[in-house]
Parts: C-alpha cells; structure tokens; sequence
C-alpha cells in the first residue's frame, strides 16, 4: 500500500479519520485544516516536510507563533492541532517520530496591564471637568461632558468595571450618603465609598441632566436625550478616548475605562492601600487577579529599597 508522503496528503488523510471515527463537524474540520496548514507552511519555509519535521522544529514553531504575539489561546489550539496530527501519523505508522512528545508547555510572561500615570488621570479628569464648566456649548453637550466627568470621577473613586458604572440604578448613589452599593460579577454587592469630588461630579451631572428635562429615576448615567436609557460600554470608551485625545494624553488609543480601574488599584497601592481591601474594592473573587499590580508599582518597590534599606547609606566600596 502506498502511503502518502506530501504535507497536504498527510493533513487530508488525519482530517478524514477524524470524520469518520469521530463524526468531528465539517466546520471543525476546516477550522483544524488551516492549523495544521500553518505549521506545513512553517515546515516548507525551512524546505521539509510533515514527514521530517524534528523536536527542534516544533519548539521553533512554538516560538514562531508566540513572536507574532498571537493570544494564548491561539497558541494553545494550534500546538493541540499539531499534537493531534503527529500522533495520528505516528499510530499509523506514516511518519517515524512525534516531534511533538516531550516538548513541556509554554509559559509565556503575563502581561502587565498599561497604568495611567496619577498625572494622567489628573489631566484627563481636569479636562473632563472643564468642558463640563463650559456654558458657551449649549446646555445639551455641557450635560454631555458633565456625565463624562462624573463617569470619570466615579470610576477613578471606585475602581468598578465600566459595565458596574453603566448598569448603576439611581438609588445606588443615595443623598448625603459617601458610598455606594455596587452589583458584581455573580450578582454578588460590595459596599465602595466616594469621595466629595465624585458625588459632587454626579450631583452636577444630574442638575444638568434635569435641566434638559432628561433628569433619570432608574439610571446613574443615561442618555442626554432620554432619561429611560442607560449609557452603554461603547459610548463610555468613546468618551474616555475623545477626553484622552482632548487632555494630550500620549497613546490616547491605550486608554479606556478599564485603565481607570488599573490606575484606581494601582495608585492606591503605591500610597500604602492594604491589597486585600483593594481587592475587595475591585470585587475580585481571587487575590491572584488582584496581586498583578504589585508587579505594575516598581516606583514604590524601588522607593522603599532606596529609603529604608539599612545598607542604601553606606558608600560603595571600590571595585
């Protein structure tokens, strides 16, 4: 029996397998098609074939994909693909070796979140308040940027996900009160305080808003025009881009109202904030995901090397 020796052959005959024996769907099909594709082309670029292919390769391959900076899960799918294919050859004796055995899991380095410096935040939330302050725009697009400002103040204040803040019900933030309840992930409440400037900010906002006849009884931040509608997630990036773009913040495309919460959590811990309490602030289920930002505030680690460390006062010795 003639066995087939061709990249192309090699894919087509594990496909089929895999449709007949476990019935695998013929978008699947196309979908692992094209995994397996990438990595006979990969081969091809270095002149060999799916037959030839070496451990080397495979890492190479690894480290190929993880260069074009790919997702994990990307990534992940397609050493699975791979995996599958060379063990199918390999148990039907088409190809001599799985250059895939003992080849250990990547572990690519986490990925730190980009924080906006304190002066950033400064800038974009004293740009947001000043065009709130302007008269000259018309009452409708001063309530506009007013509900920008508070919108920043709030998310800044709090550290909440953009989904919390324009899901908040008016009651959440009630008179005379310094702190608010907001609803989570699992449907789960946290108490967060606020502090002045956020309450005045929504105080200002909703005097606007009742002014321009749009004033909410259900929402926190809604449409101008209709107190009925809350703002949505892409109306809230589109704000926080254009304030970014208007404050000459470098990269504005990098900011978002996520980075409020980064900044929120980060700038906290860099002025002593306990992590646990973060934690409960951000509503994080596990202090892992909270414990990324130690690793963001290097200003504060070298700090405290360069200040309290007994040895930092002696002079070096020479060399």
């Amino acid at each position: 029996m003639h066995h087939p020796t061709t990249s192309a052959h090699l894919i087509e005959e594990w496909l089929e397998a895999s449709a007949a024996e476990r019935g695998t769907a013929n978008s699947s099909l196309e979908v692992y098609r094209n995994s397996a594709r990438c990595w006979a082309d990969f081969l091809a670029g270095r002149g060999k074939t799916i037959v030839q292919a070496s451990r080397a390769d495979f890492t190479d391959y690894l480290g190929h994909l993880d260069a074009k900076n790919l997702s994990e899960a990307t990534i992940g799918h397609r050493r699975t693909v791979v995996r599958s294919l060379h063990r199918f050859l390999l148990a039907e004796e088409l190809v001599e070796i799985d250059p895939t055995s003992l080849v250990a899991p990547m572990k690519r380095p986490r990925r730190l979140p980009l924080v906006l410096s304190m002066s950033e935040v400064d800038r974009l939330v004293e740009t947001a308040h000043a065009q709130a302050r302007d008269e000259t725009v018309g009452l409708y697009r001063q309530a506009g940027y007013a509900r920008r400002a508070a919108l920043f103040e709030i998310l800044y204040a709090s550290g909440m996900r953009v989904s919390e803040a324009v899901n908040l019900p008016a009651k959440a933030i009630a008179s005379g009160t310094r702190s608010m309840i907001v609803t989570g992930k699992g449907g789960k409440d946290r108490l967060v305080p606020l502090h002045d400037r956020a309450i005045e900010a929504v105080a200002f906002w909703w005097r606007l808003a009742a002014a321009y006849g749009s004033r909410s009884e259900k929402w926190v931040f809604h449409s101008v025009r209709n107190g009925a509608t809350a703002l949505s997630r892409q109306s809230a990036l589109a704000e926080i881009k254009e304030a970014a773009v208007a404050a000459g913040i470098p990269n504005p495309d990098r900011v978002s109202p996520h980075k409020l919460r980064h900044a929120f959590a980060s700038h906290l811990l860099s002025n002593g904030a306990n992590l646990r309490e973060i934690q409960e602030m951000l509503g994080h289920a596990d202090l892992g995901t909270t414990e990324i930002y130690l690793h963001t505030d290097m200003s504060r680690t070298a700090a405290m090397v360069r200040d309290l460390h007994p040895l930092n006062d002696r002079p070096p010795e020479a060399i």
